[in-house]
């Protein structure tokens, strides 16, 4: 067996089948699926078994321990060559095993990962969703749209390893969030060769609504600054950036409020209190328009060009929110990983 397809799931029995089917319909078919259901109330032994004549399916139920341990949980049953890590939100297109056996034959290595698409049939929030977490504009690119000069760090919608890499390392952390960035960085530590394959993209529906966006992205904030502390070189200037726009918003509209509120108290001066109401709200006026402009030449769709400008401000500054909320309760006020977040990850 080539590849261990390894997928924890919680509560989301609808998209594991979506999954499932996209697996069913691969070109190459030398891999085996290992569904580890992490504690769900919803559990999705029966969409695993309306699949299990089709595929080489192994399910496991194991109480909650967060995705890192469910994933170690598979990993320590699987069989493969290669361990395919994949989250259960995403759906495959039917070339994926295909292109895998080609990356590694052309580029040999020890781990890889694949970048991500939206799909037609993903609503237009999704769309808009996935649009601020790939394009240039909002995380510069970073998340393995395109190869880069630079080290890239595969994360768990869609990632591989050589199963003896995987165990060498001891697989996850006990990292409740950002636990696949902390396990790419030990793989580049302990010396190992892992790629970008470009071709083994995956459609990846991230979140279904901004609410729940905004929890995902707030909790990446709080997982760089987790990993700062565990990796003090790992922390870059792109990762300060959504920070920095959070507080230059924030500073933008406060400004905007001053002078809109020294108009109404000093009319003598009116006009110059009216350019310091007005003139802060340029900067955000413009980020809005290229954010426009480019989702919707990308998605054909002025609809999703407006809900992408909704996106990208939740992406930055949700993430920017969660990064100085971390950053002052681990580097000011000194709690450790567990007391510090024990409501948001350790409850």
């Amino acid at each position: 067996m080539k590849y261990s397809i390894i997928v924890p799931v919680y509560n989301r029995p609808d998209e594991i089948d979506e999954l499932l089917l996209s697996l069913t319909q691969q070109t190459h078919s030398d891999f085996e699926v290992i569904v580890v259901e992490d504690g769900s109330d919803t559990p999705c032994k029966d969409i695993c078994d309306k699949y299990a004549r089709q595929l080489p399916l192994h399910y496991y139920y194991k109480e909650n321990s967060g995705p890192g341990q469910s994933r170690n949980y598979g990993a320590e049953r699987a069989t493969g060559d290669y361990l395919v890590i994949l989250d259960s939100d995403v759906v495959l297109p039917q070339g994926y095993i295909a292109s895998l056996d080609k990356e590694l034959a052309a580029n040999p290595c020890d781990a890889f990962g694949g970048p991500d698409r939206s799909h037609p049939s993903f609503t237009d929030t999704q769309k808009a969703i996935s649009y601020s977490m790939t394009s240039f504009l909002t995380t510069g690119g970073i998340r393995g749209g395109k190869k880069k000069l630079d080290k890239f760090y595969p994360r768990s919608f869609n990632m591989g390893i050589r199963r003896d890499v995987y165990n060498h390392l001891g697989g996850f952390s006990k990292m409740r969030f950002g636990e696949d960035i902390d396990f790419s960085i030990r793989i580049f530590k302990n010396g190992y060769r892992c790629l970008l394959f470009p071709s083994s993209w995956v459609w990846h529906k991230r979140r279904t609504d901004f609410r729940k966006f905004f929890r995902q992205v707030y909790n990446s904030g709080i997982a760089r600054i987790n990993l700062y502390k565990k990796y003090p070189d790992s922390l870059k200037l792109v990762h300060l950036l959504p920070s920095i726009f959070t507080v230059g918003v924030i500073i933008l509209v406060l400004v905007s409020a001053v002078g809109r509120a020294l108009m109404h108290y000093d009319p003598a001066h009116f006009r110059q209190w009216y350019l310091v109401c007005a003139i802060p709200w340029l900067p955000i006026l413009a980020f809005c328009l290229l954010i426009l402009a480019d989702a919707t030449l990308r998605h054909k769709s002025l609809k999703i060009g407006f809900l992408s400008i909704a996106a990208s401000f939740i992406q930055l500054m949700g993430y920017g929110s969660g990064f100085i909320s971390a950053w002052w309760k681990r580097c000011v006020c000194g709690k450790d990983e567990y007391h510090a977040f024990d409501k948001t990850f350790y409850q």
